[in-house]
């Protein structure tokens, strides 16, 4: 496997900056890629070790297109996670001023984030979407565009001026990206973990969502992320990405995947993996029982049972 990370490209993206905040990205070859797809198809062919891709923002939620790419074709697995802050830069080209932009251009991700700054500042343009916010730099550089949404960084990198800086809509705006790579055992857990899976019912009924979401509820075990993904089958048919607080070693998270694997259709693991803001899970105290040791109490006690030795 070559020693090289994929990444959502061109050069200049937040992508880029978050991948290199990663102490393993030193000694690795960074290649970018024009599309999530086709970084995460890098490594399904075996060009990549690993991909690091956009897969949710605070503003807009899961990014649908780095989810749908997990959900469907040869399985992948999330082994580290970064949390970016996000700001954006306006991208000119030196001489521009806000009454002469027409069209603006970003990664669609970004349109949420600035949308009430739009609103206020320039009415009128038209906006038009980009691959990456640094592909738009590039397309604002090659004259398609008049101004661009990126990283105030990358405005050197294409050769064009910040005419405004610090634009957000949200405070506190935050993108998490995944480094993924292909099925392995997954790294020792820390106490501050996270695993995601998806998950696809059996058939659409009354409770449906309900029943699957009682596996981790009867548990103690907390959900930070619930999206539905349409699996193309039809209108209404639908897949469950979810990311729990645990680690598929942790006795309630492996009891509540198995539970999962016994009612649904189909479990796709998508990793467990060290948490960006090392924050330890923790069990609801108001749910007795839901405890590793008392997952262990309660299985030995049964051992004890099968053995005539209650």
């Amino acid at each position: 496997m070559p020693a090289s990370y994929a990444y959502l490209g061109p050069e200049g993206t937040f992508t880029e900056v978050a991948l290199r905040t990663l102490p393993e990205a030193a000694t690795r070859e960074l290649i970018p890629y024009v599309s999530v797809q086709s970084a995460l198809d890098a490594v399904r062919a075996g060009e990549a070790e690993a991909a690091f891709v956009p897969i949710e923002n605070s503003v807009e939620g899961g990014i649908t297109t780095t989810l749908d790419e997990l959900v469907a074709g040869e399985p992948l697995m999330i082994y580290r996670e970064v949390l970016l802050s996000i700001t954006f830069a306006l991208l000119v080209r030196p001489g521009t001023k806000l009454s002469d932009i027409k069209t603006v251009t970003a990664h669609p991700a970004a349109q949420p984030q600035v949308r009430n700054w739009l609103r206020r500042n320039l009415p009128d343009v038209t906006w038009e979407s980009a691959a990456s916010n640094a592909d738009g730099a590039r397309l604002v550089q090659e004259g398609r565009y008049d101004a661009a949404f990126a990283g105030e960084f990358a405005a050197a990198r294409y050769g064009l001026e910040p005419l405004e800086t610090g634009i957000h809509d949200a405070e506190n705006a935050q993108t998490r990206f995944v480094l993924v790579g292909r099925p392995a055992r997954p790294a020792a857990p820390t106490g501050a973990d996270k695993t995601s899976v998806v998950l696809w019912q059996r058939d659409d009924h009354p409770g449906g969502l309900r029943d699957l979401l009682g596996e981790f509820a009867t548990r103690g075990i907390n959900l930070m992320l619930l999206q539905s993904r349409p699996t193309g089958a039809g209108i209404g048919n639908y897949c469950f990405c979810i990311d729990a607080e645990g680690h598929i070693s942790d006795r309630r998270v492996a009891e509540a995947l198995m539970g999962l694997k016994r009612i649904c259709l189909q479990v796709r693991f998508l990793g467990s993996y060290p948490r960006a803001d090392v924050k330890p899970g923790e069990v609801r105290p108001a749910l007795p029982g839901t405890s590793d040791d008392e997952f262990i109490a309660a299985a030995n006690w049964v051992a004890r049972c099968q053995d005539g030795r209650f």
